[in-house]
């Protein structure tokens, strides 16, 4: 991964949403200010990939990867595991429970390298940000997502043959019937999502006051939705966990959970 890209894509997210929001006291985005060097970032992004790397190997070492780093080497790179989505038995299929494990791993990299890099003041800011990342921004959503996809899968059928069709046998018309279909799993997925950051948001904020005894404000707006590649990817895939382009896309939930563990080693007291 290249680190210094992955830092600037960061920043240009924290820089575009916490200068807009500056003046609003109450507003916390999903990419806290801070007076982290980039150096400093890069090492809170390293220790986050470090962390999960465990999580990863094992999932790869029970689909029956190899480990070894002389055959991995020799492995074409869209076969390693990480990268493979076929045959599903044979790939990392990331559910609820492997998508905590590796958002748990992301997270305590990233606190471990937000510790090491910054003061000894931030750790309790850090401390409260990996509640806000494993329940607002990973548990409750997924959570939420998983539970609704379970009874949308019972009256799927019913609820897309409803849908209206448009006639005719042309490959435009086809295609666009096939998209009049998935309307409702699209609707219920972004709305299950939101649900679930919601709540999220709301249940996090709620721990930190009972257990850190502070007023935490972490208002959801519109524009807090827009970062949320994360939570959309695994959303997606948990909503179509059986389609060829739910699997490929699952591929990206790894890289989308560095998020977390950057977000907890990068908090600091304000």
């Amino acid at each position: 991964m290249n680190s210094n890209l992955s830092i600037n894509s960061i920043n240009s997210y924290n820089n575009k949403y916490t200068g807009l929001k500056s003046n609003n006291p109450s507003f916390t985005h999903h990419f806290s200010k801070n007076d982290l060097s980039a150096r400093q970032k890069a090492v809170i992004l390293t220790t986050s990939t470090l962390g999960m790397a465990p999580v990863l190997a094992v999932l790869a070492k029970r689909k029956g990867f190899s480990l070894s780093p002389k055959r991995l080497l020799k492995t074409p790179i869209k076969d390693w595991a990480i990268f493979k989505s076929q045959p599903k038995e044979r790939s990392i299929q990331f559910k609820a429970p492997q998508i905590m494990a590796v958002a748990a791993g992301s997270v305590a990299g990233g606190f471990v390298g937000g510790a090491i890099v910054d003061k000894k003041a931030n750790r309790k800011a850090k401390q409260r940000e990996i509640l806000n990342q494993i329940l607002g921004n990973v548990a409750v959503p997924v959570a939420c997502v998983s539970t609704g996809a379970h009874f949308y899968d019972k009256y799927a059928n019913k609820i897309e043959s409803i849908m209206p069709q448009l006639k005719g046998e042309k490959k435009s018309i086809k295609i666009l019937n096939k998209i009049l279909k998935s309307v409702p799993n699209a609707v219920t997925t972004l709305g299950l999502l939101g649900i679930g950051i919601y709540l999220g948001n709301k249940v996090s904020n709620f721990i930190n006051e009972k257990i850190y005894n502070k007023k935490v404000e972490r208002n959801i707006k519109a524009s807090d939705f827009a970062p949320h590649v994360d939570d959309l990817c695994m959303a997606m895939t948990v909503m179509n966990e059986d389609s060829l382009f739910a699997s490929r896309l699952a591929r990206v939930i790894p890289l989308a959970l560095l998020v977390p563990g950057y977000q907890t080693g990068i908090a600091q007291e304000h």
